[in-house]
């Protein structure tokens, strides 16, 4: 069986933001960098070739088989940022309805740009999601 593509590696997050990240969300994505570094007090590592994680854990998946997932995460695609910080089991709302502008999807926070949102409000929430998957997970 295949190995999961989305696994960590030894590329420099920084170096992929510079290199191969969206020109428009570069300077963004330095910024989540430290924000999540903050929130977490985890290091930046690449997942894949466009993913960048903080911390991690191992669950089982649709296959029945271990896998690796970044306890927070965030990701510069083309038409925004994506965020993965929706995932464990408290209640995200009381963030969201001051966070500013973005859309939802899944476990998925989608912004257009940092200046959309209040970055305070969105260190919180990062804090909170990352706390709630490491709870869960560690056990």
């Amino acid at each position: 069986m295949a190995e999961p593509k989305t696994q960590p590696t030894d590329v420099d997050p920084r170096v992929y933001i510079a290199t191969d990240a969206p020109e428009k969300h570069r300077a963004d994505a330095l910024r989540l960098i430290d924000l999540f570094s903050e929130a977490t007090g985890e290091s930046p590592v690449m997942w894949g070739p466009a993913i960048v994680g903080f911390g991690r854990y191992t669950y089982v998946n649709s296959s029945k088989k271990p896998a690796d997932w970044p306890l927070a995460a965030f990701s510069p695609r083309s038409a925004n940022l994506t965020l993965y910080v929706l995932s464990g089991d408290t209640d995200k709302t009381r963030h969201l309805v001051r966070l500013g502008k973005h859309k939802v999807s899944g476990s998925c926070l989608h912004i257009n740009r940092l200046s959309d949102v209040d970055e305070t409000v969105l260190k919180d929430l990062i804090l909170d999601s990352y706390t709630a998957m490491k709870a869960k997970y560690s056990s």
